[in-house]
């Protein structure tokens, strides 16, 4: 019989050598490839299986609930549930006249990849001291001083360009700051 080598804690040794878990027949109960279920493995060979099957519950759950509410909620069609909603107000001409302000959507741009910044920068300020003692200082620093450095000149070019400028002028807004 192979018998596996198990390193335990001197005091752990002792107490297993004097409470020694013993067979049906007297023998000793040996940590062997033959008897591994009767020590306390699960049996599960990969890991994976695991991360697979909560994979699976996790997308199971919200798919049956979205059947679910599906099959059992009422359904009334009406041709005012598939118009825009504008605020309460009956909408009035078709989408493809409406001129809208593209400043919004810069403002939304900006807070999108500042927002991911923090995203970044957080976890990266909670290793920072075990990542400076264990590679020095600037080597830990540097990756950050780069990446921010990047967003910096980015920010630079948003500015000079008039991203983050709310009120311009007419002349330099002209054509420019509407979708057609």
């Amino acid at each position: 019989m192979r018998q596996l080598q198990v390193t335990c804690h001197p005091r752990a040794r002792r107490l297993l050598k004097t409470h020694r878990a013993e067979k049906p027949n007297n023998e000793p109960l040996y940590a062997s490839t033959s008897n591994r279920q009767t020590i306390g493995d699960t049996g599960m060979s990969n890991p994976w299986i695991a991360i697979g099957a909560l994979a699976v519950v996790a997308l199971a759950i919200p798919l049956t609930m979205m059947a679910v509410s599906s099959l059992l909620r009422p359904s009334v069609p009406e041709q005012g549930k598939r118009t825009t909603y504008e605020s309460g107000e009956v909408p009035t001409g078709s989408s493809r006249q409406i001129k809208f302000n593209i400043q919004y959507y810069m403002v939304a741009l900006l807070f999108v990849v500042f927002d991911i910044e923090t995203v970044f920068i957080f976890p990266w300020t909670v290793i920072y001291s075990d990542a400076a003692a264990e590679l020095g200082m600037t080597t830990a620093l540097l990756p950050m001083v780069v990446f921010i450095t990047i967003l910096a000149i980015g920010l630079g070019w948003a500015w000079r360009n008039g991203a983050v400028q709310w009120v311009r002028s007419p002349r330099a807004t002209k054509g420019a700051d509407t979708y057609e």
